[in-house]
């Protein structure tokens, strides 16, 4: 039996991006064992797809962690194809770990190598494309996620999904608190209940909207990536910070609005939706000077 190795370990929006490859390289090779290294969050997330036969958890071992090397190369050795959709530095060095597989990423002398010299100014979503037809794999335009939409509570309809948390360590991400308040305000007297998600430690952001906003759900901290994957797919519409759920929120056809400041370049890693006019980007140099009506006239 053929045997591939696909390499996605990133952030969560990294890993959503990564679902057209995903589906792309299941399509190609659909008699395959298909064996996903990733990190431990999404591990839960790819064992629900359809995609993978089996998912290794990458726990990154120190370069001077010998044994934790050793134990990598057994996890990676006896593969035909190695499919390296992460693309960096360390995952490159995976190629020599490996004992240098038949490999599709940017490791030096690889089979497959990625080298278009544009490839740093392309979105995530055509540079992975471009890179697996350099490998043989034709892209797909149309992938099922129905498995992916059925999990989580269920909200009484309608409601509106807000996203106020990002990057700790890159606070300029963040519209401030007071603006998502003020949203939610505005959601509630067109008859959509907010519904705020994050991690644990969005909690304070989300009590900070509730106060003003008290028909608002609470659902930071209390999501997994499926739980969390039902509520974005049910929702009539999203609004957040460049972060992970909004990725999720666009592959599910949520509408979507999606805040961006210079902290990062939406012609990059702008969420990418299922239909023309389902995301709308708002980019702005700086997010606190972005008002609340400007917002709202979008989702009019």
């Amino acid at each position: 039996m053929f045997r591939i190795l696909v390499i996605k370990l990133g952030a969560l929006g990294d890993f959503v991006q990564a679902f057209a490859p995903f589906a792309a390289i299941r399509a190609a090779h659909p008699q395959a064992e298909i064996v996903l290294l990733t990190t431990a969050p999404f591990r839960d997330l790819a064992e629900a797809s359809p995609w993978f036969d089996r998912v290794m958890v990458d726990e990154k071992p120190g370069w001077l962690d010998v044994p934790g090397l050793l134990r990598l190369r057994r996890a990676m050795t006896g593969f035909d194809l190695v499919i390296d959709l992460q693309t960096s530095g360390r995952s490159s060095r995976y190629f020599r770990v490996a004992g240098k597989p038949r490999w599709s990423g940017i490791a030096r002398d690889c089979l497959f190598p990625h080298d278009n010299p544009h490839r740093n100014d392309m979105h995530t979503f055509a540079r992975q494309r471009d890179q697996l037809r350099r490998a043989g794999i034709a892209p797909v335009d149309d992938w099922n996620l129905d498995w992916l939409a059925r999990g989580g509570p269920v909200l009484e309809e309608p409601y509106a999904v807000l996203v106020p948390g990002a990057a700790p360590h890159r606070p300029a991400k963040r519209w401030p608190v007071a603006r998502f308040a003020e949203l939610a305000q505005w959601l509630e007297a067109r008859g959509l209940r907010p519904v705020i998600v994050g991690s644990g430690v969005d909690r304070e952001l989300a009590a900070a909207i509730a106060r003003d906003a008290p028909g608002a759900v609470d659902l930071t901290g209390k999501t997994d990536l499926l739980a969390l994957a039902g509520v974005l797919a049910r929702a009539s519409l999203a609004v957040g910070n460049d972060t992970g759920p909004m990725h999720l929120a666009a592959a599910l056809g949520c509408r979507a609005v999606v805040l961006f400041s210079q902290e990062s370049d939406p012609r990059l890693t702008a969420p990418i939706g299922c239909s023309p006019g389902q995301v709308s980007v708002l980019a702005v140099p700086d997010l606190a000077k972005l008002q609340t009506d400007r917002v709202a006239a979008l989702l009019e």
